[in-house]
């Protein structure tokens, strides 16, 4: 069934990269600090709660957490959440070229989308890690240790490249061959896995609020003053941004579901009056129709296909619980 809200998703939005949201002084770019709970520093400044939306890491400059944790924005979809004390340096904030060190401590990042036109890598013990696949990334730089809860991963050490896939670790400490092994995902759940999973639930509450606030208000509408397409959304309810896809639904690797302002303003019909968390077998009511078009929100101007964690299109499964 043909929408007239579609053709929309043919317009380069050019604003998405230098429109700013009305309650947060900086636009959303990688490096933003999204969320701080207890002690953290920039460069030695203390961070607070009220440094959500209006603090940024500088290339050079290193996020420091004592007896607390932090939550950053990577590319449009991607968190990098760090456990206590730990450090993550930023070398590239180019939305292309997304680049940070983890110099000490552990750091979750949760990818609900990855472009294929952008290149979001952490570096970590000599190693550089290349996220291939929406997913979710465990970096440990106190034990030189890769883990792939969900996803793929290239490691480039030295000459050689590393593929570390779902359920893999690989420990940039053991002696001779480097090989990435299975792991048990249960043994590693633990407290900062959970805070990381509560912390993408409370997105995706953000997600439905701001998705609804952008949502027309008349039939057939698709969108009301300041939507840019796909991107990251200030939320003043929850004082954090959110993403926002451009078509249909996501689901984090958590199992949280994002949605998009049409999927939202087509709630009661398609079943999707709030946000919800969905687990292995779950399979939405609605799949949603794919579409391709452009929006710099995802990055550079490169194609974007709506759709759910691990590719699908809304039709559910995605969540690891």
């Amino acid at each position: 069934m043909k929408r007239s809200w579609m053709k929309m998703f043919g317009i380069v939005f050019v604003t998405a990269l230098t429109c700013s949201p009305a309650w947060s002084s900086i636009p959303p770019q990688p490096g933003v600090i999204n969320y701080v709970e207890g002690q953290a520093a920039i460069g030695g400044q203390p961070l607070n709660s009220s440094s959500a939306g209006n603090a940024q890491l500088a290339p050079g400059q290193s996020l420091t957490t004592e007896s607390g944790k932090a939550e950053i924005l990577l590319t449009p979809g991607a968190f990098l959440r760090l456990a206590e004390h730990g450090s993550v340096q930023m070398v590239s904030p180019g939305l292309a070229n997304t680049v940070l060190t983890l110099n000490k401590g552990r750091a979750l990042v949760e990818a609900d989308q990855v472009y294929a036109t952008t290149d979001i890598r952490i570096n970590e013990g000599g190693s550089s890690i290349h996220l291939l696949k929406p997913g979710l990334y465990d970096f440990d730089a106190d034990r030189g240790q890769i883990r792939v809860f969900a996803g793929q991963v290239e490691v480039q050490v030295g000459s050689r490249n590393i593929q570390v896939k779902k359920d893999h670790e690989l420990s940039l400490s053991t002696t001779g061959k480097l090989k990435a092994v299975k792991f048990d995902e249960k043994a590693f759940e633990d407290s900062f896995y959970q805070w990381s999973s509560l912390r993408s639930s409370y997105l995706a509450g953000a997600n439905m609020d701001a998705a609804r606030r952008y949502a027309g208000n008349a039939v057939g509408s698709y969108s009301s003053p300041g939507w840019y397409g796909a991107g990251w959304y200030w939320d003043p309810g929850f004082a954090a941004y959110t993403f926002l896809p451009a078509d249909g639904m996501f689901y984090s690797p958590f199992g949280w579901g994002f949605y998009s302002p049409w999927v939202v303003f087509g709630g009661p019909y398609f079943g999707y009056g709030r946000y919800g968390h969905f687990g292995p077998g779950y399979h939405a009511p609605y799949a949603a129709h794919g579409f391709v078009g452009r929006a710099y929100g995802g990055g550079a101007a490169g194609s974007f296909r709506g759709g759910g964690f691990g590719g699908g299109f809304a039709r559910g499964g995605g969540g690891r619980r």
